[in-house]
């Protein structure tokens, strides 16, 4: 077989050969296996003869097989210091890696710092591992005593199973892993959480350790100092701190509460989404939040989606809390007879679903039950789709910016074909589908990587995730492709032969969910939103109370601007005002002293900036109105 990597090319005979065949231990630092047709293999796993293109080790998949190898040292470092712990599973994550346990105890600091200690202790005994397909049979002996590795191995087709050896660690796992435990690098637990076997509040509790690991000391020293930044703005703690959201155990979890300042950055923002949607010529329309379940019988979400559904009767007939914004726009655009000379229509509603979430998965506002979408549907002819789908990506784009997200990473979801039976329609019409959204991107000269098995089951998508600045990637804008709900619904428009045909049709979101988009930005922004979405744009601040009365008419005129103000007149020291104006993040601080009363003047200062000047204000008025209208 041949492996390749740019103008090196390797060749062995045989894949189990390899070690013999390439004789150089810094090759394995440097490549940890390889790959075609996004099939990922490593040094241990057999394969056909054929050219295949190589992994290096700092690569995305590098980076999985790494930490997935790091998780089974930190399943052995816990059986080693916790004999009576049950191991479960143990993935490789977008950053890192964690396992999940059933002990008796949840871990202590002091357990965290033993098992850390251990895992670098397995990384310097360099344990080679081993890879081995055995019999169901086999496996249930060696797993005998673990409730949940039996369960799994049930549910494993076949009559055989692949485990990995390492030292005295062996775990029940398809791969692929590092050629041995000193390859891993440098480990560092990054935290302990619950969690729920299979994800299921039903079923037992586990305890999450999440990990990371690097091939050298300055990487992971890096990765931990951006973690502890992210930490110190974790969306959760922030919006508490400044008063943006909350969740109230009497309603139930994953369901927000938005306060009187998250309200109004979730309002400028809708307020900006409908002058843009407007613009380019969308339609705003609104749909109920319930209806007859028969309406998501027809439209497949019955069949593909039901147990992300709430379901209920009213007079003993079915109805659902709508997931999906879609099947009413159809409704509403089969409501009367359409022209080829009418398409495109697009309909637009910030529209509010909800799903089912299991417990374990609720996150923030990062992952809830109820939420807000800026959906809209477009219903176009097969000429004009290749241009419609080009014009979202560029409003998804425009918009990405305008909240400061330069960096992008695009994918392209598609069906797994292994699994066609949960996705509607038919070969053709997923491979002409998917092939269209390719072919825009690679035209437009924009990379992309797919992801296989990530489509909807009524066709593939496009989804854009933003990178902030410390390189988290967060799910953004979705174009997707539907050939199928349209058919169901049997939606129909005159060709220009008088002939009927069935639309196209394109499911877009520009932010998504607007709970995600907005737990994104508060940490994007680290709470230091912008002049136009800050909740409260200028603290009015009195020295003493002789400045009392131009601090109210200053507050009077901003307010008549439209600016929005707080006005504080307290008997409290100036460094105290300044001080919790700056923990509140409020952008800019008008200062009202004796000089400035005197004067008619402004002593403004911008916060984490400090006093910028003394200025009329009307000019005050003037700056801030500029730079509210740029939204930068």
């Amino acid at each position: 077989m041949l492996l390749i990597y740019k103008d090196k090319r390797y060749n062995v005979k045989e894949i189990k050969n390899i070690l013999n065949e390439i004789n150089n231990k810094e090759f394995f630092k440097e490549f940890f296996g390889f790959k075609s047709d996004n099939l990922v293999y490593d040094f241990h796993t057999d394969v056909e003869n054929g050219e295949y293109e190589l992994i290096p080790s700092n690569s995305e998949e590098g980076n999985e097989i790494r930490w997935h190898t790091s998780s089974h040292i930190l399943a052995q470092a816990v059986l080693r210091l916790f004999p009576d712990a049950k191991q479960t599973i143990g993935p490789a994550i977008k950053n890192g890696f964690y396992y999940d346990f059933f002990v008796d105890n949840p871990f202590t600091p002091e357990d965290i710092k033993k098992i850390e200690d251990e895992m670098m202790k397995i990384v310097k005994e360099d344990y080679p591992i081993e890879r081995k397909v055995i019999k169901k049979e086999e496996a249930k002996d060696i797993f005998k005593n673990n409730k949940f590795k039996l369960e799994l191995i049930d549910e494993i087709e076949g009559d055989s199973v692949t485990i990995y050896k390492q030292g005295e660690f062996v775990d029940l796992c398809r791969g692929p892993h590092l050629l041995s435990t000193g390859l891993a690098g440098e480990i560092k637990i990054l935290s302990v959480s619950s969690a729920y076997w299979r994800g299921d509040e039903r079923r037992e509790s586990l305890q999450r350790i999440y990990g990371i690991s690097f091939e050298n000391k300055k990487k992971l020293d890096d990765f931990i100092k951006a973690f502890e930044e992210a930490k110190r703005n974790d969306h959760r703690i922030l919006g508490k701190e400044l008063g943006i959201f909350t969740t109230f155990e009497e309603t139930g979890p994953g369901l927000i509460f938005w306060e009187p300042n998250g309200a109004i950055i979730k309002m400028e923002i809708e307020k900006f989404l409908i002058e843009e949607h407007l613009k380019r010529g969308y339609q705003i329309v609104s749909t109920p939040h319930i209806s007859r379940d028969e309406l998501f019988r027809i439209s497949g979400h019955l069949d593909f989606y039901k147990d992300n559904m709430y379901l209920f009767k009213i007079d003993e007939e079915g109805y659902a809390v709508k997931p999906m914004n879609c099947p009413g726009h159809i409704l509403i655009y089969k409501s009367k007879l359409h022209s080829y000379r009418e398409l495109p229509i697009k309909y637009f509603e910030l529209g509010t679903v909800y799903r089912y979430e299991r417990s374990g998965t609720l996150h923030g506002l990062l992952r809830v039950r109820g939420f807000t979408i800026d959906d809209a549907h477009i219903f176009c002819t097969k000429e004009q789709l290749k241009n419609e789908i080009n014009e979202v990506f560029d409003f998804s784009v425009e918009t990405l910016k305008t909240f400061g997200y330069e960096n992008i990473t695009v994918y392209v979801a598609t069906r797994d074909p292994k699994s066609k039976e949960l996705f509607a329609g038919s070969d053709e019409e997923w491979e002409m589908a998917e092939s269209t959204l390719k072919s825009i991107l690679k035209e437009r000269n924009i990379p992309f990587k797919e992801e296989v098995g990530g489509a909807v089951f009524y066709g593939p998508k496009i989804s854009i995730f933003l990178v902030d600045s410390i390189g988290r990637e967060w799910q953004g804008p979705t174009i997707q492709f539907d050939f199928n709900i349209p058919r169901r619904f049997n939606i129909q428009y005159v060709g220009e032969d008088g002939k009927m045909y069935n639309p196209y049709m394109v499911h877009r979101a520009i932010l998504g969910s607007m709970e995600r988009f907005i737990g994104g930005l508060i940490e994007f922004y680290k709470g230091n939103f912008p002049l136009w979405l800050s909740p409260v744009q200028v603290a009015v601040l009195t020295v003493t109370d002789e400045g009392i009365h131009w601090a109210e008419n200053v507050n009077n005129v901003l307010k008549g601007e439209n600016i929005r103000v707080k006005l504080d007149t307290r008997n409290e020291k100036i460094t105290k005002k300044i001080k919790e104006a700056e923990m509140l993040k409020i952008p800019y601080m008008a200062i009202i002293g004796k000089k400035e009363k005197e004067n008619g003047t402004i002593s403004l200062r911008k916060h984490k900036e400090g006093e910028i000047g003394i200025f009329q204000l009307s000019e005050v008025v003037k700056m801030l109105k500029e730079e509210i209208l740029k939204r930068r």
